[in-house]
């Protein structure tokens, strides 16, 4: 009879071993799973309308591919980096010159492939961050004169420009006479600028002031929306190549492209289609017409999806 209890005794214990085995392996596996198909990208963009509308696309694009995505908004451009490496943001939309220039401090240069091929092996080494493929848009620096003034003494490039600064009025954003990748690294170039007068204006401000006629040149980015109105503003060409190129890439951490392969193809998808002229529509959409960035973004995922 102790033996029939003993026998009985080790079955039933064997019975809850494998019971519990499986139960355990099931929730295991349902565990790996889940966090596959239910992983959270969380996406920054920097605060300013291009980046935000960029950063909406790379979302949708995402999460149309089966992602759930977190939209982290409006961070400053002097700390989205250390965001990614905090890994308080998994992946952004960056620029190659910025990641050159600004965060590793690599000396100045022109020519595009080079630079993405200098960010991408120094992030990667450095940072453990991946930079997918870039964009052909190029939001870099650049100088902005009114089409009448340019029409009227033929100015077309920088060096017209130089040529013709003591005629003009410059209106400045203050630290663009003190940086290198500003007047003085210009001034290297092209020779110097002596313009007929110079006044700091706020960057918001810069558009009005021309029309306005109180200045006739300005600094501005080359995709800012109010440059595809021609017929008053003249981005002039850097005909001596003087800046870096600042193309639009997604990088993201190594750690989450791992888990999440499918991002990189999403993400390159999405840069294909991404040139300067199309960047400068859809900036002028929300800073020129007025429209929200995420209807913007809605719209043009819509077109290319």
């Amino acid at each position: 009879m102790k033996r029939k209890k003993l026998f009985l005794g080790i079955l039933l214990a064997i019975i809850i071993g494998v019971v519990t085995g499986f139960i355990f392996v099931g929730k295991h596996s349902h565990n790996v799973n889940s966090s596959k198909t239910n992983a959270t990208i969380r996406i920054g963009s920097k605060d300013f309308t291009e980046n935000l509308v960029v950063a909406e696309i790379y979302a949708l694009a995402l999460e149309d591919n089966g992602y759930k995505v977190q939209r982290v908004s409006n961070i400053s451009s002097s700390l989205i980096h250390r965001s990614l490496i905090n890994k308080e943001i998994d992946l952004y939309p960056e620029y190659t010159g910025t990641g050159l220039l600004s965060i590793l401090k690599e000396p100045m240069e022109t020519d595009s492939q080079k630079v993405y091929e200098t960010v991408k092996k120094d992030y990667e080494k450095k940072f453990k961050v991946t930079w997918l493929k870039y964009a052909s848009a190029n939001d870099g620096q650049g100088l902005v004169i009114r089409t009448d003034i340019a029409n009227q003494l033929g100015i077309k490039t920088i060096s017209d420009l130089q040529k013709h600064a003591s005629e003009l009025n410059f209106a400045s954003q203050g630290e663009f006479d003190q940086r290198e990748d500003g007047l003085p690294g210009l001034a290297k170039i092209y020779g110097d600028f002596s313009w007929k007068s110079s006044k700091v204006y706020d960057n918001s401000l810069k558009y009005t002031v021309l029309d306005n006629k109180e200045a006739d040149v300005t600094p501005a980015y080359t995709t800012e929306g109010q440059l595809i109105n021609t017929d008053k503003y003249l981005l002039l060409k850097d005909d001596k190549h003087f800046w870096p190129p600042y193309n639009l890439a997604p990088i993201v951490r190594d750690d989450v492209l791992k888990s999440n392969p499918k991002i990189e193809s999403t993400l390159n998808k999405i840069s294909k289609k991404l040139d300067t002229a199309t960047v400068t529509k859809l900036n002028a959409k929300v800073d020129v017409e007025g429209q929200n960035y995420q209807k913007v973004a809605q719209d043009f995922y819509k077109t290319i999806k």
